[in-house]
């Protein structure tokens, strides 16, 4: 199962896909999962908006268990290492929350240019549908 959307750098995408991954991930998990892959993909759709500037391919995958979400842009930029952001910054703490909340994590480099950063969240057999 897989979903996508592609959206563009405004910052109107970041509230779009909050509620589209929110509906998407909740057709497959529970809405405990899918409040969680929300909050994450504002972090990952706020930087492409404010660092990467490019549109965006938003993705979300049902795998054994867990669910995938991907994030691609056309920058080459790596996101910063995770690492606390000074007491006063205005921003820096997206990755630290998405490393804190995720199951897994990670960025891939696109040959063609671009990137994907992408999580994934265990879903409890429960939430499962």
């Amino acid at each position: 199962m897989g979903e996508d959307i592609t959206l563009p750098p405004v910052p109107e995408s970041v509230a779009e896909a909050r509620r589209w991954t929110t509906g998407a991930v909740a057709s497959v998990a529970g809405d405990g999962t899918a409040e969680v892959a929300a909050l994450l993909v504002s972090e990952l759709v706020s930087n492409v908006v404010l660092h990467a500037r490019t549109p965006c391919d938003l993705s979300v995958v049902r795998r054994d268990g867990s669910v995938r979400v991907a994030v691609r842009d056309g920058s080459e930029r790596m996101p910063r290492a995770v690492a606390p952001a000074e007491p006063t910054a205005m921003s820096g703490r997206g990755m630290l929350i998405v490393a804190e909340l995720a199951d897994a994590h990670g960025v891939e480099a696109h040959p063609g240019g671009g990137k994907s950063v992408w999580f994934e969240l265990h879903v409890p057999a429960v939430e499962l549908r």
